[in-house]
């Protein structure tokens, strides 16, 4: 049989695949897919085979928004992206889904290290960069392979001094991975929201992700607490080996306490000790990005040390000539919110 796409149907067969993929993550699991179906959305787990033998996969959520509807494929796809015939098969295929789907583009953001040889080779298929970003394109990854003297060796001095402050002012942190937790999560990140000026995640999304990952202890709550009042909690997703900071809160409290320190420290050793080889502190501004509104954040996240990971930027894949008022509408919001 020639090379073919095709559904694949069940959990154990996408993840027994993804297994294989040193790259793969969070974005292109069959829980995130689970996830997605929760929130209404359509998903697809696209394979792409040689016979039996499975060579790709593009997990793609449907999305249906006000300015129209588009595929997107986080984190994906994962194949062998330097084989030209892999990708014009899975990329015909998403094309084809799309059509089927009524979708004016398809969006991408590989996991796959941003390169000019990279961006030349989407270019060949079509793809041009996305005027809005697809999950976080520039991180920054921890090794956990270091020992913890290490790790704190690594740190900023101001960081380091604030991680060794926790148990000398009796900030407390504690573990959690009960989703009725969330509720308090989510009122927290409206107050966040407000002082910041972004838009919040609903409590849906927050706590359906939470519960779908937290089934098979993969999604985990660190708060930190200072004399019973709550200072930070860190929402963090463990999978393939991988710790991400995925969302994270702060009080008011947590101001002049070293309360975000004291739940990332502990959420490290804790992923160390989960046989984790890194920890993803997820999305950065660039440096030379000042006025970037999660410039502040990113400042707080570097002074654990890591590295600067950056993937290839979202690229999108048009459909149907009204993907390009999206284009010029997301450009405008894009300028709007700061980004």
């Amino acid at each position: 049989m020639a090379l073919h796409t095709k559904l694949v149907e069940t959990e154990a067969a996408w993840e027994s695949f993804l297994a294989q993929r040193s790259e793969a993550n969070f974005l292109q699991s069959w829980k995130w897919s689970e996830f997605h179906q929760k929130l209404g959305k359509k998903t697809f787990a696209v394979g792409l085979f040689d016979d039996d033998l499975q060579l790709g996969a593009a997990l793609s959520v449907k999305e249906e928004a006000k300015r129209g509807k588009y595929l997107t494929v986080a984190g994906g796809p994962l194949l062998d992206w330097q084989n030209a015939e892999h990708l014009q098969v899975m990329f015909d295929a998403l094309r084809e889904l799309a059509k089927q789907e009524g979708c004016q583009f398809i969006r991408i953001r590989p996991q796959e290290i941003d390169s000019l040889e990279l961006r030349q080779t989407v270019k060949q298929f079509g793809l041009q960069e996305s005027p809005m970003h697809l999950t976080a394109d520039l991180t920054l990854q921890l090794d956990l392979t270091k020992s913890e003297e290490e790790i704190l060796a690594d740190m900023r001095k101001n960081t380091r001094y604030e991680v060794r402050r926790v148990e000398k002012v009796g900030v407390e942190v504690r573990q959690s991975e009960d989703p009725a937790e969330i509720q308090v999560f989510y009122d927290q990140q409206l107050e966040v929201a407000k002082r910041h000026n972004f838009v919040p995640f609903s409590y849906q999304f927050l706590h359906e992700q939470f519960t779908t990952f937290a089934q098979d202890g993969q999604a985990r709550l660190f708060h930190s607490y200072h004399e019973g009042k709550l200072l930070a909690t860190a929402f963090i997703l463990f999978y393939h080996q991988e710790a991400v900071y995925h969302y994270g809160v702060s009080t008011a409290d947590n101001d002049r306490l070293p309360g975000s320190y004291a739940c990332q420290w502990e959420a490290i050793k804790w992923a160390k000790a989960q046989g984790g080889l890194r920890y993803n502190f997820w999305g950065i501004a660039p440096q030379d990005q000042t006025t970037h509104r999660f410039a502040g954040v990113s400042v707080f996240k570097r002074g654990f040390g890591g590295q600067e990971v950056q993937y290839l930027p979202a690229h999108d894949l048009p459909i149907s000539a009204g993907y390009q008022m999206v284009r010029s509408f997301e450009f405008l919001r894009k300028k709007m919110r700061k980004l």
